[in-house]
């Protein structure tokens, strides 16, 4: 039977039916919780348990830990009702007339930059457009059922085509494809637009962008939309990869630098070889961050890439540098092998 979930502080109502978790009850409903993967690894739609029990889906311990799991605390994209529920949880308003749709698509060009990343240019219908937030994703349905999210690199003023940027992953059968056998004019079909992954336009506060390896697409989305609107917020970029290679598309943001006083562009390498001949900033991106900010209280924090980079910066930030954690916004960019699943 459905259950009905009452949403603090909000005091908004929505039903749950059997079966479906409470994030999806919740945006069928109209109410926009914040959510990222939609699959308990990210942890972006994690919220307070007031009252009723739930059982969860597979997640990532990283996106929600026992402790926090002891505390009350849960992840809405897995967890479905198991009674009647209280929860606790911010909504959403920016993305209310946003609306998701399915539609085709045929592949338009596809650039590759470096070997293992793949830029891929979709053309949508004839007098078709996808309207969306800079920093969103779309989701492609497999002919098998299954779907594959990747996130918008274009900005929404831009949007002859979409662009999406596309690493290669070992045993990863969509990312297989298009490094085999995808070709241009391909027909694709994806779902969108979806995430809560956008800037804080309410905000005046000023912004630390985080991103590894292509989690640089949706960043990338984001401040080119800001340049356009003329949005002067102080802004900073820390990019951080392997080796310089990773930083497929660094001669962008360095022309923004020389173009935008207010943007600075930090990149950073962790494990340069000698042949790279790497003179700038090495280790952790996330470390980087705070090796040139002691306090992150007065700002927003925009992550995005790897798992374990989006919840370290997340960790230490608000631990260490004092950064409030609704000022955290963050895109995970997760595979099946980051979940598991999670004790009884």
């Amino acid at each position: 039977m459905p259950h009905q979930v009452t949403l603090r502080p909000s005091g908004h109502v929505f039903s749950v039916p059997d079966g479906e978790t409470v994030l999806q009850a919740a945006l069928d409903s109209g109410f926009h919780l914040p959510y990222g993967c939609r699959n308990g690894a990210c942890g972006s739609c994690k919220g307070r348990l007031l009252e009723g029990k739930v059982e969860f889906a597979k997640y990532s311990e990283h996106a929600l830990s026992a402790q926090e799991r002891d505390a009350g605390y849960a992840l809405f994209c897995v967890a479905k009702p198991l009674s009647d529920l209280v929860i606790e949880s911010r909504t959403i308003s920016a993305v209310k007339d946003i609306v998701v749709r399915k539609l085709p698509c045929r592949v338009h060009r596809i650039e590759r930059p470096v070997d293992d990343v793949a830029i891929l240019h979709l053309k949508l219908p004839a007098n078709e457009r996808l309207q969306f937030l800079a920093g969103q994703y779309i989701e492609f349905i497999l002919k098998d059922g299954t779907r594959r999210s990747f996130s918008m690199a274009n900005a929404p003023h831009d949007d002859e085509f979409l662009q999406l940027h596309v690493r290669q992953v070992a045993g990863g059968g969509f990312t297989q494809h298009v490094f085999g056998s995808m070709k241009e004019r391909d027909i694709l079909r994806f779902e969108g637009p979806l995430g809560n992954f956008f800037l804080r336009e309410d905000s005046e506060k000023p912004i630390v962008f985080v991103a590894s390896g292509t989690g640089f697409a949706p960043i990338k989305s984001i401040l080119e939309a800001a340049f356009h609107k003329g949005v002067t917020r102080p802004m900073t970029l820390y990019w951080g990869g392997r080796r310089p290679r990773d930083l497929y598309m660094s001669d962008l943001p360095a022309q923004w630098q020389r173009e935008h006083g207010h943007f600075k562009f930090v990149p950073v390498i962790s494990d340069a070889l000698p042949e790279d001949t790497w003179t700038g900033r090495t280790g952790f991106v996330h470390r980087a961050v705070m090796e040139d900010f002691r306090d992150l209280s007065g700002y927003q924090v925009y992550a995005c890439g790897a798992p374990i980079v989006v919840e370290s910066a997340r960790k230490d930030f608000t631990t260490q540098r004092g950064l409030p954690l609704d000022e955290f916004f963050a895109d995970s960019f997760t595979t099946a092998a980051d979940l598991a699943t999670p004790a009884a």
